[in-house]
């Protein structure tokens, strides 16, 4: 574990050597001294995973950006330090490196001893736990991905469709009363009031079914099969692969056709015939 006194004195090298702060300012990395403490939520339940070296420069020097620029807002203050975070040299950023490596340390030692007090049943219930937020992490960069790739929005229903043009108007101070809301309106409409919202559903879909085939014909080409439904995908092949054979069977027959006799060899043919 690297001593408090050693990066204390490399946070204030760090602030000198930028020039960001006043020379009155004394910006101290304290990072290591609670991590001595407890790792432990409130609620007792497991430890807290510790910061980075990135995050612990954030968190010791975000107070100082904000009190030397008021107004500014938060967005502002990470991308000042991202930037100054990208500028320090190695040595510079040594201290936040150690602190982060002393919170990992002692991380390991906490998490050991909450593990070692769990019965049977909370360790399953931990494990089980763990393998949703893993998922639900997978899920939103998944969902951030096709997003980047440009995947149609999917149809929406006619209540949906309803819902959007008429949110606004909607009775209740909330979310939750404006959906009652709406959701009683919606069924007070007869037949023909809700016609005109069920055409407009079809119509999406209609809209999605030939956004999503032309999306998924160009994953194909891309080598993003992964992306594409699994029935989708082989009828995209059987397409592809028909293609492909009736354009080779077409240079075959093209290659065997018989060359034209020129008018030289035809002459020759019928004097060649005549003797």
């Amino acid at each position: 574990m690297a001593p408090f006194g050693l990066l204390s004195v490399g946070a204030n090298l760090l602030v000198k050597s930028l020039g960001l702060f006043s020379s009155a300012s004394v910006v101290r990395c304290s990072c290591v001294a609670p991590v001595l403490k407890s790792f432990s939520t409130t609620t007792g339940g497991p430890p807290k995973r510790p910061l980075t070296a990135y995050m612990t420069y954030v968190k010791e020097m975000h107070p100082t950006i904000s009190r030397q620029n008021p107004g500014i807002k938060n967005v502002d203050i990470v991308r000042k330090l991202a930037q100054q975070w990208k500028m320090l040299t190695l040595e510079q950023k040594q201290p936040f490196q150690d602190a982060s490596s002393a919170s990992r340390e002692q991380y390991k030692l906490v998490l050991e001893k909450y593990k070692a007090q769990l019965t049977p049943a909370q360790t399953a219930a931990l494990a089980v736990e763990k393998r949703q937020k893993v998922a639900k992490r997978k899920a939103i960069r998944r969902k951030k991905e096709l997003n980047s790739l440009g995947k149609p929005k999917r149809p929406r229903s006619a209540f949906n469709i309803f819902m959007s043009e008429h949110f606004e108007e909607a009775k209740g101070t909330n979310m939750q009363t404006k959906m009652k809301s709406l959701r009683d309106d919606w069924e007070r409409f007869n037949a023909t009031q809700k016609q005109m919202y069920i055409q407009l559903a079809e119509d999406d879909k209609v809209r999605y079914k030939n956004e999503i085939k032309s999306w998924e014909e160009h994953m194909i080409e891309i080598g993003r099969e992964d992306l594409v439904r699994r029935k989708e995908r082989r009828a995209i092949k059987a397409k592809t692969t028909k293609d492909i054979k009736k354009k080779s069977k077409v240079r075959v027959l093209k290659a065997k056709a018989p060359k034209k006799k020129t008018g030289t060899a035809v002459k020759k043919t019928v004097e060649s015939t005549k003797k």
